[in-house]
């Protein structure tokens, strides 16, 4: 497929939408031509102020942002969310690493193919691929919620390219016979749970602001998650849900090859209010992971780079440099 590249705010044509940038004020990519390359009048760019690049992957229009220059981090999101969770994050730590953030195909603005499944092992195959495509090596993943499961699945189908792993507030294994996580998945992923997310967004509009216990979201924080999921884009946040029970055979064979963290450099960061995943989840990857520092975030709940993003970006410098 031929290639072109198209910076920040332009359509194919190659006018722009947002006035002209320097050269020097961006890190261009290249990526196959899509039906469609105009930013969304909705993204706040005094919020999300980045450069947006796409790549075709399986007919998957995937959109991530690069900013910066250093050690790559590859920060991935869970459900329901983009990479906006990771925003003000990544305004932190661009100063002194890459930060390559990716959104999941159906998620802000990456667009799956029709038919796509949004299974956890359709996302981190998609993943995987874009590793490869983007040559990322000796580069540390930091994944959250799903992002969990489908990043580190990804970044084992390569393991030579992975320095370092940090965890933030997620999981790697089955959870099937635990009455808390066959209660959510069964309310979330079930009729229920598909009616509230189809008709109301309600993943969004409720579990995301209850998730965020030390701030409270603004209302133009809450608009950058809501317009990513308008009404027929919303299946894969209640897939997602769903998979926590039935997606056994991917977490199993994850599972079975978290031993191979042990050799990397990681980092735990947990906020200690969380909902869904607390101390039994927390001890179980300081056991995965023997001698890992651990930095708790107090008072902040699941959305730990959103609720405390200085404290997030700060304890990643600090480890980094250990």
């Amino acid at each position: 497929m031929e290639e072109t590249t198209l910076a920040l705010g332009t359509v194919e044509d190659g006018s722009s939408l947002l006035g002209s940038v320097e050269p020097a004020q961006r890190r261009e990519r290249t990526f196959p031509v899509s039906a469609s390359t105009v930013v969304p009048a909705w993204l706040n760019r005094e919020l999300y102020p980045f450069d947006n690049h796409f790549r075709d992957i399986d007919g998957n229009r995937i959109h991530y942002v690069d900013e910066g220059s250093g050690p790559t981090l590859l920060l991935v999101h869970g459900n329901p969310v983009w990479s906006f969770v990771y925003s003000n994050a990544i305004k932190a730590l661009s100063n002194f690493f890459r930060c390559v953030a990716v959104d999941l195909a159906g998620f802000g603005l990456s667009e799956a193919t029709p038919g796509f499944s949004y299974l956890p092992a359709a996302q981190s195959d998609l993943l995987a691929k874009f590793i490869e495509q983007l040559d990322l090596r000796d580069y540390s993943v930091v994944v959250h919620d799903w992002g969990g499961p489908i990043g580190l699945s990804a970044a084992l189908v390569a393991p030579e390219r992975l320095s370092g792993v940090v965890i933030s507030n997620t999981w790697a294994w089955p959870v099937n016979g635990n009455p808390g996580f066959e209660k959510f998945s069964g309310l979330m992923g079930g009729p229920l749970g598909r009616f509230g997310s189809k008709y109301f967004n309600s993943f969004v509009n409720v579990l995301v602001p209850l998730s965020h216990k030390r701030r409270r979201l603004s209302h133009a924080e809450m608009t950058q998650y809501r317009k990513p999921l308008p009404f027929g884009h919303r299946t894969p946040t209640w897939v997602l849900p769903k998979q926590i029970i039935e997606a056994r055979e991917f977490l199993a064979a994850l599972e079975s090859r978290l031993p191979e963290l042990s050799t990397r450099h990681a980092l735990i960061l947990w906020g200690d209010k969380d909902d869904a995943f607390g101390a039994p989840e927390l001890a179980r990857w300081q056991q995965i992971l023997p001698g890992t520092r651990t930095v708790i975030l107090q008072g902040v709940g699941h959305f730990a780079a959103s609720e405390a993003p200085t404290e997030f970006a700060a304890a990643i410098r600090e480890w980094h440099k250990s």
